[in-house]
């Protein structure tokens, strides 16, 4: 199990960058974004004109954090790190993950539509849902399998 989720936590450092480039959804006319093909490095961009520091707190907790905690994640998984020192920053950094909260308000902007216009869902939507789905059982899944190897010794 230990292998899978290593190689689960490493796919998803290939899978996130490709996931902030994919279209989340499909518009029409609305009046946060310019453009008609939603992604999120395109919202962080469109808010970086109208809110720079409301910019800097969505990359910062739904890109640099989420990516921050798979990283560390690998580190402690391949012994690169002491799991036991790094286990509090691996915690806050998941606590600090905004990717969840992220996804939460884009599908709202995407199911409202913000009442103008319409809005039709693109498949990287689907790919940050499971991603983020994915990140949170590979943090439980270590979590456990740290616990049982820690009760063993």
């Amino acid at each position: 199990m230990n292998t899978a989720l290593k190689a689960a936590n490493l796919s998803l450092l290939l899978l996130y960058p490709v996931a902030w480039i994919a279209p989340l959804a499909h518009a029409g006319i609305l009046p946060f974004f310019r453009g008609t093909e939603l992604t999120i490095f395109s919202g962080i961009a469109d808010l970086w004109e109208t809110d720079v520091f409301l910019a800097i707190i969505v990359s910062l907790f739904a890109v640099v954090m989420p990516y921050f905690k798979t990283i560390l994640l690998a580190l402690i998984q391949f012994d690169l790190v002491s799991g036991r020192h790094w286990r509090a920053t691996l915690e806050i950094a998941g606590k600090l993950s905004m990717a969840d909260v992220f996804l939460l308000a884009m599908y709202v902007v995407v199911v409202k539509g913000i009442g103008v216009g319409h809005v039709n869902i693109a498949w990287g939507l689907y790919l940050f849902s499971a991603l983020v789905l994915t990140s949170l059982a590979i943090t439980i899944g270590h979590g456990k399998t740290a616990n049982d190897a820690a009760e063993v010794a």
